[in-house]
């Protein structure tokens, strides 16, 4: 199958909105789901069965809210509007974890509240409101965005650049919070207010960055029937690459929602890694180096020879991680394991851009969420808090129990990543008859 160079297919916006607005949102998402599990964990004394629930609620908001609003942006033929709107009221609405602290749960519910309760389900409330503009700017209306702007070739590039984003944020969220004493509640309420701020401002300056990619569409247009587009037995059987590398992207995200939720805590509580984020920064640079060229692998090599790559570094980086809890052999796996996920975010999301029927990115949006999030956000962390059970228990200094996860949150992992590996391999003659079409 030939494929273009993105060399001069994009107008000079394209590439500075697809960086500001991606990284933005993966900053927002990382406050979200590597944070705000230390949040509740830290200040309210989360259980792992309480931080997968949030994972699985979230989720849950997320792929309603995708499926939704992406193909009503298909049917009123606009993106711009959507994502600026989403970003401003996203970024508002991280601004409100601001005031979800003792202080005020007591002045609002009085005094003879559990406050560990009250906040657990305050975060878990809120964390559903957030994810739902943050779903309506970015999950359904900037990746339908992507998509459009994108359809022309080159989609491998872009996606490279796209799918390093989560790794810089990491590093943006980590190196820019590393002096924080995350014990402490007036930590949180300055992340908060820098990260909802942030958001906010990008939304606003998208109205005069983004350039529609949107065309408006007929007005007998069926809203009811671009939501269940994508899930009619036609439209299955007329794309089966596009729905294999769905089935494959899901197993994957399992694999990673097993121990992200935790990652952060593994490092802190479970190695006692006081200086994890100047041990993780350099991986997540080279990782994200890694991942750009992923990307443009896969625009020249085409999918099964570059997500192959991508799955053994993952699962090696997993090995690696079980076996090792030394500094030096921690930072090696962590890179393996990261350039392997996001290398296989890049590689997956090219393709199932590339399979998308032309026209129709909003609509398919939701079924790629559903995919990502919904299902592996619901299982994954499942899994790991159920392979973390038996974990051991601190004592915190109020006298309350807090759960220690341990490398378990990887070999389960692994068993998911192989599983991957096994489907891309059955599925490979498919993948190559679509392919050659």
């Amino acid at each position: 199958m030939k494929r273009q160079s993105s060399g001069g297919l994009y107008p000079p916006r394209f590439w500075p909105a697809l960086i500001i607005f991606s990284l933005t949102g993966q900053v927002a998402w990382v406050v979200e789901n590597m944070y705000f599990n230390v949040f509740i964990y830290k200040m309210f004394h989360a259980t792992a069965g309480e931080i997968s629930l949030m994972v699985a609620a979230s989720a849950v908001a997320a792929t309603l809210t995708t499926i939704f609003v992406g193909a009503f942006s298909d049917m009123v033929g606009r993106r711009k509007v959507f994502i600026c709107a989403g970003y401003i009221l996203w970024g508002i609405s991280i601004l409100s974890f601001a005031l979800i602290r003792e202080d005020v749960i007591r002045a609002v519910f009085g005094t003879g509240v559990s406050v560990a309760a009250v906040g657990v389900t305050l975060v878990i409330v809120m964390d559903c409101v957030m994810t739902f503009f943050g779903s309506t700017a970015n999950d359904a209306c900037f990746n339908a965005w992507l998509t459009d702007a994108t359809a022309r070739g080159g989609r491998g590039a872009a996606e490279g650049v796209n799918a390093m984003m989560p790794l810089i944020a990491i590093l943006v969220v980590f190196g820019g919070f590393m002096s924080f004493d995350l014990e402490r509640q007036e930590s949180w309420v300055t992340i908060f207010a820098v990260i909802g701020g942030a958001v906010l401002v990008i939304g606003l300056l998208g109205f005069f960055l983004l350039t529609e990619t949107g065309e408006r569409k007929a007005e007998n247009q069926s809203y009811w029937g671009n939501i269940f587009y994508g899930f009619r037995p036609s439209v299955v059987r007329e794309n089966p690459a596009l729905y294999l590398t769905l089935a494959g992207f899901v197993i994957f995200n399992i694999s990673i929602q097993i121990f992200m939720p935790y990652l952060i805590l593994y490092y802190d509580v479970s190695l006692g890694m006081d200086n994890y984020v100047l041990v993780m920064a350099p991986a997540i640079l080279l990782a994200a180096v890694v991942t750009v060229f992923a990307g443009k692998y896969y625009d020249k090599a085409g999918f099964l020879r570059s997500v192959v790559p991508a799955l053994l570094a993952l699962m090696v980086g997993y090995v690696v991680l079980t076996v090792f809890r030394a500094t030096v052999p921690v930072f090696l796996g962590s890179l393996l394991m990261m350039s392997g996920y996001l290398s296989g975010m890049a590689v997956f999301g090219a393709m199932i851009r590339e399979k998308i029927p032309e026209g129709k990115a909003g609509m398919f949006q939701g079924l790629r969420i559903f995919a990502q999030v919904l299902v592996p956000g619901v299982i994954g962390p499942a899994i790991g808090a159920a392979v973390l059970r038996d974990a051991a228990q601190i004592v915190n200094d109020d006298g309350t129990m807090s759960f220690v996860p341990n490398v378990k949150i990887f070999i389960a992992a692994l068993v998911a990543a192989a599983a991957v590996l096994v489907f891309v391999a059955a599925a490979r003659k498919a993948f190559t008859q679509e392919v050659s079409r």
